[in-house]
């Protein structure tokens, strides 16, 4: 693997899992309730310079990255609420790149997309701890994959890029010496 696909995948591409069992669900839905704390402690008293760093050459910067991370959270958490209470619904896709070059990515403070993160995984937290094996097969439909996703499949998604993003903040951390 190039040092440029290394600094982008740190914990390697999402790989589905073949099996997904209960006690996987499970360690699945600590990974969503303690993910705002990981990444709270890890941008701590970070100076606007250090936030407006690039992960990687070419790559968003810090205050982005948080940003990305309360608009994908935020998308996914109400993609489960459409799963659970409609028929495989059609979810709306969201241009992710684009939305991460809006002003509110790119200048504002991160401590709002922090509390966002904050309030929207504690919300998701408490839905996930109540849904019964049935419920976690219920499906979305992703219009631009052409492809059905159960809530099982995407609760791993999402716990891997709880991590797959932590890891190119905490790397560029340790790069950087900060």
């Amino acid at each position: 693997m190039s040092n440029l696909e290394q600094k982008k995948f740190p914990i390697g591409q999402f790989q589905q899992p073949e099996h997904i069992s209960d006690a996987d669900i499970l360690d699945y839905i600590n990974v969503i309730e303690d993910f705002p704390k990981r990444i709270k402690k890890v941008v701590e008293g970070w100076s606007d310079e250090q936030l407006d760093t690039p992960y990687r050459e070419g790559g968003w910067t810090v205050r982005q990255l948080v940003n990305h991370l309360a608009d994908s959270h935020i998308n996914s958490f109400t993609r489960f609420k459409l799963a659970l209470t409609e028929d495989n619904p059609t979810i709306k896709p969201y241009d992710e790149a684009k939305w991460a070059e809006l002003p509110d990515s790119l200048s504002m403070p991160i401590k709002p997309a922090l509390r966002m993160l904050k309030g929207t995984h504690q919300r998701w937290t408490a839905l996930l701890k109540q849904l019964s094996h049935e419920q976690f097969s219920r499906t979305f439909h992703h219009p631009e994959q052409n492809a059905d996703y159960d809530l099982r499949n995407c609760l791993a998604m999402y716990v891997w890029h709880c991590n797959h993003h932590f890891a190119h903040i905490d790397n560029l951390k340790t790069e950087k010496g900060w």
